[in-house]
């Protein structure tokens, strides 16, 4: 699956489908199941957000499991949540290939996938046989929803709300991405009044179908403070539940040797470490300017304790991985979280929600 050094030197997107082929096998057998949690269970870090339970802060974040063929087998690998997509109303090829590259020295991914998926309704009716072969995963699950690229922005709001309003009933939790890079114009949607229209739509979704779901922003890293904090206001104002920051970033690092020159060279957003320091900023910015009322996942280069615990104490209650998954393996999830129940005994917190924003307090 994540093994190395075999899929080290495969095609990044083969590689990256090939696990995730390995790993819907796995999740349709029981003993394919009890086999990735003999080997990957991580700890109990309880802590609760959104009014649920999690087992611990640290979920898989979106573009990992794109068409939620894999659902199954995620907490199987320590994950306490799960985020599948993005998905859009329309099914889509995404932009043309290769559009995933890595960059091993920096230990970042550069991708221009595009939202390639199924669309909304091929994936309802995947999670609808899911459910019914009593293949749900027994965590937290959250849908990633983007807009399709042969809509534009002006009809975004209709394009949102009809994939949220077909997945209604599979996930617990939807992360509206506005800040994708890889579709044009999408990250324009940042703007107040675009984002006013976007969350009045899918409002009016949420009221129809009696509400009880948890609504989240994804923002982009490469918006300006003040944009982002513009975002943020005009989201809360519309009855936003909660923030995710950030998705990848436009921005490159100076390249450490070749292989790395040609990833950066590619078109796409940058994952991974190099996304850390941007992460870690915007996580604290937003914790201070709710002043710790409204949760934040944070996403962006954590792929260790160290990282964990910082975008933690920045203010995240909830934080996701998927480069660390890429470069470290499957022990990774288990590692980070043996690692915080250490931090927090050591910090003589009495639960890791204590430890959430510690840093801005």
């Amino acid at each position: 699956m994540f093994a190395r050094p075999v899929i080290s030197r495969m095609d990044s997107e083969r590689a990256h489908s090939m696990a995730i082929r390995s790993l819907s096998g796995f999740g349709q057998s029981s003993i394919g199941l009890r086999t990735l949690d003999a080997l990957y269970q991580s700890p109990e870090l309880p802590t609760h957000v959104f009014g649920r339970l999690f087992r611990h802060p640290l979920g898989l974040a979106a573009g990992m499991d794109k068409g939620a063929a894999a659902l199954s087998a995620w907490p199987a690998l320590g994950f306490s949540w799960v985020e599948y997509g993005g998905i859009t109303r329309f099914p889509q090829d995404g932009n043309p290939k290769p559009r995933m590259f890595r960059a091993d020295a920096e230990q970042a991914l550069v991708n221009s996938m595009g939202f390639n998926n199924p669309g909304a309704s091929s994936v309802r009716d995947q999670l609808i046989q899911r459910r019914a072969s009593g293949k749900w995963p027994n965590v937290p699950v959250a849908a990633n929803i983007g807009r399709s690229k042969k809509v534009d922005n002006e009809q975004a709001p209709a394009d949102y709300s009809a994939t949220l309003e077909a997945l209604w009933d599979h996930a617990d939790m939807f992360v509206l991405n506005i800040s994708s890079p890889n579709t044009p114009g999408l990250r324009d949607l940042h703007e107040e009044s675009s984002l006013s229209s976007v969350l009045k739509a899918c409002n009016s979704v949420k009221e129809m179908k009696g509400g009880g779901k948890t609504m989240l922003l994804k923002l982009s890293p490469d918006a300006s403070d003040e944009d982002l904090l513009s975002s943020s206001h005009e989201a809360l104002r519309n009855g936003i539940d909660g923030l995710v920051a950030t998705n990848t970033t436009l921005k490159r690092p100076v390249p450490k040797n070749t292989k790395s020159r040609h990833a950066f060279a590619q078109n796409g957003g940058v994952s991974g470490r190099p996304l850390q320091e941007r992460s870690l900023e915007v996580v604290s910015m937003l914790y201070e300017s709710t002043g710790g009322k409204v949760p934040i996942v944070g996403v962006g280069g954590i792929d260790s304790t160290e990282s964990a615990w910082n975008s933690l104490t920045s203010g995240a209650s909830l934080m996701q991985i998927y480069s660390a998954l890429v470069f470290k393996g499957p022990s990774v999830v288990s590692d980070i979280v043996r690692g915080l129940r250490a931090r927090v005994r050591e910090s003589g917190f009495s639960s890791i929600e204590e430890a959430v924003g510690y840093n801005n307090t």
